[in-house]
């Protein structure tokens, strides 16, 4: 079967006295019976090329099943006089939540099991399910949770009673898919955040719950370039409205205890002014990184929210980058990052202490803890070598007990593997940290089939973690690699800015630069080296494909962000208006040029290509499937190589690919048979 071609029908855009030329614009019609025509067609021509490898494909879905434990359960939570938690078993697509009432850990194995939400009761066979936000109203007695069946980030919020197992008759639709959803302090009213025409948050609103009339609007969020959220104290009493963008936030606050009231300005609103504000005792604590780069906490007390009532918890450290605040009743926890490494600091009696771990590389973060005033903390460890590990830290004596290591189906002996932490040096003498995992043995023969992966936006941290699924690939002798480049926090606040604005293209020649340090070193060639980016990591996929694609064998772009200046000029796409401040805005003359400078749509070139499997969904409100199918039009039309290239759509999903977690591993693993056969890797290698 030969591989489709779109046809072409001029379209030209002149801004700034640049015209451009887009002959593939009309695929953005996803009315145009057309475009589904050829979207389809694209997805024939895939099942057409997948079939020579489904033996691989399969052989690899069955070493991933074979890593699924019958059964997890994670570790449970308390809240008041239940404690809650998630399950999962091996057949279930789905996880089911339940609850137990105890006031003692000690006592849940005696103790009957409340199905709070089973999702495969809720899902439909074959059909996308996604359920979000789960909010039990203080008396436990109700559950609000937002639900989603086509993939956009349009959920509706229902209400289930947890003493008949019945839902409500309230029902509200258009609520954003997270940070959108709580309960005041009475259990009587529920606080929601609504999306515009672009799915970008913006309304916030109260509704009286098994009430018949109008909900009240009580903000809303004017600026397109600002988004609008909504979360709750861990102590409950307050109720906090954030809006922000990528450099600047604003809060309201709210009593959580007078549902009726107004929602009150804490700090006006300043370009370059990030900061979230907390409740601890009688005083709100405040993270802000105003003259404090890497941010710095503030106390203040309640009824005084002054700029000279506040004062600083502790010194500022710039080598300390504070990203979140977790206040209890004896302690306030931060989470952040020194060193390159996720940190977790303990501050309690007038000083701030950070916990210790064994291992050199690792991911720490604050756990699910639902509980103001427990003495006992989650804390979750992982690395690329231990399965991800619930530890209870004791708030009063910093003691820690592992309450739970996630198990590992199969045999899996730690020592038979490695990690390392690598440095690259990029283009303009910076260090990039790279991260590395690979089974002893594989280096031995000389370079080995290896993935690369990178993302490298937002501020995002792409940091070490186990995933069971990875062991075939490393068991076959595949070294997986990442490439912490700029544009993420990963070395701090600077790092992220770094890689943003008109600095972005660092993110890409650092991950260039991490490619070659790898070949350099012998651990691979360009032959046996894979590339693995998705949305704005697919972003970084295409740049690099234009800038250095003769480094890579194979290359998989998913929901790839590649059409940057058109998507940025249209207001009329969802979200585009909230990336200026992450991509700068083309109205700019000097952003436009440099963003077409990089844009993969608009630098595609006549040569050669790596093979590549670019993946998207048909509803994806967060990078548009347009994109991507442009962009392999222009691809077909002008690269000079023989190289396989495809287009895979997901006709009835988004962002985010299949629902359930076992059609979830049956689509990993056939786009990973694609890129681990470009790479050397046969049926007969995964053992």
């Amino acid at each position: 079967m030969e591989a489709p071609k779109a046809k072409k029908i001029p379209h030209t855009l002149e801004i700034h006295g640049d015209v451009r030329q887009d002959e593939y614009y009309w695929l953005n019609n996803k009315m145009n019976p057309e475009v589904i025509a050829y979207l389809e067609a694209e997805n024939q021509y895939y099942e057409e090329t997948m079939k020579a490898l489904e033996p691989l494909s399969n052989r690899l879905f069955e070493k991933m099943v074979d890593r699924i434990p019958e059964a997890e359960t994670k570790v449970p939570v308390q809240s008041g006089s239940y404690f809650y938690y998630t399950r999962l078993e091996k057949d279930l697509q789905y996880p089911v939540y339940a609850r137990k009432k105890t006031s003692k850990r000690a006592e849940l194995d005696s103790v009957a099991e409340e199905i709070v939400l089973d999702l495969n009761a809720l899902a439909e066979d074959g059909g996308y399910l996604s359920v979000t936000v789960q909010r039990v109203s203080p008396d436990g007695t109700r559950l609000a949770y937002l639900e989603n069946r086509d993939g956009t980030d349009r959920y509706t919020a229902y209400i289930k009673d947890l003493t008949t197992g019945e839902l409500l008759a309230d029902r509200i639709d258009n609520v954003f898919i997270g940070g959108s959803l709580e309960w005041d302090a009475t259990g009587s009213h529920l606080f929601y955040v609504t999306v515009d025409d672009t799915q970008r948050p913006y309304q916030l609103w109260r509704h009286a719950v098994g009430e018949t009339g109008d909900d009240v609007l009580l903000y809303e969020e004017t600026d397109i370039t600002y988004t609008l959220g909504l979360a709750k104290s861990r102590s409950g009493k307050y109720l906090f409205a954030q809006s922000e963008n990528k450099e600047t936030s604003e809060v309201r606050y709210l009593n959580a205890e007078e549902p009726m009231g107004s929602f009150q300005l804490f700090d006006a609103r300043r370009v370059g002014v990030q900061y979230e504000v907390e409740h601890h005792g009688n005083a709100f604590l405040i993270l802000t990184n105003e003259g404090a780069s890497n941010f710095t906490l503030l106390h203040c007390p309640t009824d005084d929210t002054s700029v000279s009532a506040r004062q600083e918890v502790f010194p500022y450290d710039s080598n300390r980058y504070l990203q979140g605040l977790y206040p209890f009743q004896d302690a306030v926890l931060l989470s952040g990052r020194e060193g390159g490494l996720t940190e977790v600091w303990v501050y309690r009696n007038g000083h701030l202490k950070k916990l210790v771990w064994e291992e050199p590389l690792y991911t720490v973060s604050i756990g699910e803890n639902r509980s103001y005033t427990t003495t006992e903390v989650l804390i979750q460890y992982e690395s690329t070598l231990t399965p991800k590990t619930t530890f209870g830290v004791n708030l009063l004596t910093e003691e820690q007990t592992c309450l739970q290591v996630s198990p590992v189906p199969g045999a899996y002996d730690v020592s038979q593997y490695r990690q390392e932490r690598l440095w690259a040096t990029a283009r303009d003498g910076v260090k990039v940290p790279l991260f590395t995992v690979y089974r002893v043995g594989s280096l031995d023969n000389g370079p080995a089939p290896l993935v690369l992966y990178g993302y490298g936006s937002y501020g995002a941290n792409s940091d070490p973690h186990f995933d069971p699924m990875r062991l075939p690939l490393l068991d076959a002798g595949v070294v997986m690699v990442t490439a912490q480049v700029r544009g993420g926090s990963e070395m701090g606040h600077s790092w992220y800015e770094d890689g943003k604005f008109l600095n972005k293209r660092n993110t890409f020649t650092d991950f260039v630069a991490a490619a070659e340090d790898l070949i350099a070193r012998g651990y691979t060639t360009s032959s046996k080296l894979a590339a693995q980016g998705g949305s704005a990591g697919g972003l970084l996929m295409g740049a690099v494909a234009n800038l250095a694609g003769d480094l890579f064998q194979v290359m998989m772009p998913a929901v790839p962000f590649v059409d940057v200046v058109t998507t940025m000029l249209d207001e009329s796409i969802p979200l585009t208006t909230l990336e200026w401040d992450e991509w700068g805005n083309p109205n700019d003359p000097t952003y436009y040029a440099y963003m077409k400078s990089y844009s993969p749509y608009d630098n595609v070139e006549a040569k050669a290509y790596p093979h590549m499997l670019v993946t998207t969904g048909l509803n994806d409100p967060r990078v548009g499937y347009f994109e991507p199918a442009k962009w392999v039009a222009r691809l077909r039309a002008m690269k000079t190589d023989t190289n396989t290239l495809l287009l895979k759509t997901n006709m009835g999903a988004g962002h985010f690919g299949a629902s359930g977690r076992v059609n979830r591993i049956k689509e990993l693993a056939t786009q990973l048979s694609f890129m681990l056969d470009k790479i050397g890797i046969t049926e007969d290698d995964l053992k």
